[in-house]
């Protein structure tokens, strides 16, 4: 399952640069964990993890619903990185 572009297909529209968000499969503690890494600018970071995280965690809902069809452990992790100055 591509679960990045089911992350674009989501958090996309909301995003104030859509094209810089970055989303990283990382290697989990099993075979079945997957963590993937979405980075994204300062301010569209904090639209992904939304008041009280409400945004992260509904994010992490679907995804989570999306990997039991393929008996997996989807965990999320939200960093921030900032533009460099030009």
């Amino acid at each position: 399952m591509d679960y990045e572009k089911i992350i674009h297909t989501i958090v996309d529209p909301f995003l104030i640069n859509p094209d810089a968000l970055m989303v990283r499969e990382m290697p989990g503690n099993s075979d079945k964990d997957i963590v993937l890494l979405i980075c994204a600018e300062g301010e569209d970071t904090a639209r992904l993890i939304g008041k009280k995280g409400t945004v992260a965690n509904a994010l992490r809902e679907i995804i989570s619903v999306t990997g039991k069809n393929e008996g997996k452990h989807i965990h999320l992790k939200f960093e921030s990185f900032e533009e460099e100055s030009k």
